[in-house]
């Protein structure tokens, strides 16, 4: 099964971490996005992370329903299908969820992994992200620690975050954030290790400046040394088998010197959303400016089937976001490294 169990995703990290590269983790809201992501980390001989927001969850469950665990199971499941027909390992993971959703999104997939595990099959996510950045230190890693002796206990992996992304992705906007709440320090590093490290695996966005959205050349001002410093205050205290797998959010148009820098550092999952809605949209434009007289049926004329079947220009949108994403296995430098079948 394609689909990574448990034990293979460890596996996966650990490769990424001792090989220098990074898994691209794209957000999907639909089939054609989760089919254009299957085919590109084929074509790539990539493993990858698949992920599901909030926001494209309460999308995919329907505009009636707006059920945001519900649309996250539901793409979850057509993942573990699908993926059945492509011989890389892909996981499944959740991004962003802030401690006023923990109770009616994380809490209810935690759930349908129990149910599955109960059921004799692997957990349905193999990873989580809590994002208790909106919170002080303190009040994150109480939380934080709850949920991942749960996790842990379904052997799913949690990612964390301490310090803020800026910009707004799903509704969630801070922009308006003070310029010092976008670098985490090397104490907080440190705090983080401690007070996780005991209980289970985790992941850990580190913050260094990322934004997210998308913006020109040099507006964003990240400082990867800061992931340098962190690793290098938890090891210097534990030892380097303390080196933690970090994750990159925020990362659009950032400079292929700063984002290879960052796998150095230990990042082995870097998100990518904004630039992969854009490579999905952008086909789409461009087949309704082609064949408007097709689409709109102008001056009451009957259009073609055609142009506005919505097959025609989604398989472009799915080619279209496929091509960006093998853009990415290539920037993270884990093209031609799938582990699939050695584990």
């Amino acid at each position: 099964m394609p689909v990574a169990t448990p034990a293979q995703y460890r596996a996966m990290l650990d490769a990424a971490q001792k090989g220098g590269y990074a898994y691209p983790a794209i957000n999907v809201t639909s089939l054609p996005t989760i089919n254009g992501a299957l085919r590109a980390f084929a074509e790539a001989k990539s493993d990858g992370i698949i992920q599901v927001s909030t926001g494209g969850g309460e999308f995919a469950s329907g505009t009636s329903v707006k059920d945001a665990a519900f649309g996250a199971i539901v793409l979850a499941e057509a993942v573990h299908r699908l993926a059945e027909k492509y011989d890389v390992l892909i996981a499944l993971h959740t991004d962003h969820c802030h401690p006023a959703k923990v109770e009616g999104f994380l809490k209810p997939l935690l759930q349908a992994s129990r149910e599955r595990i109960a059921a004799g099959k692997g957990p349905l996510f193999q990873s989580h992200m809590f994002d208790g950045s909106v919170v002080p230190l303190d009040e994150n890693l109480k939380i934080s620690k709850e949920l991942l002796k749960e996790c842990a206990e379904l052997d799913i992996i949690l990612e964390v975050e301490a310090g803020c992304v800026g910009g707004e992705e799903d509704g969630h906007d801070t922009s308006g954030l003070p310029h010092d709440k976008l670098y985490t320090t090397p104490e907080d590093m440190v705090e983080v290790y401690e007070a996780l490290n005991p209980i289970g695996r985790f992941l850990f966005a580190a913050t260094f400046g990322n934004v997210h959205g998308s913006y020109k050349p040099g507006a964003v001002k990240l400082k990867p040394s800061i992931l340098r410093d962190g690793q290098k205050a938890v090891t210097d205290k534990y030892g380097a088998e303390a080196e933690m797998d970090l994750v990159f959010h925020g990362g659009s148009g950032t400079s292929e010197s700063d984002l290879r820098e960052t796998l150095d550092y230990g990042v082995v999952k870097m998100n990518i959303d904004t630039d992969t809605q854009y490579a999905f949209t952008r086909p789409i434009v461009t087949h309704v400016c082609q064949n408007i007289e097709g689409v709109l049926k102008i001056d009451h004329e009957v259009g073609d089937k055609k142009a506005y079947d919505p097959r025609s220009y989604l398989k472009k949108a799915e080619l279209g976001l496929c091509e960006r994403m093998k853009e990415a296995c290539d920037d993270l430098l884990s093209s031609g490294k799938t582990i699939f079948g050695t584990v």
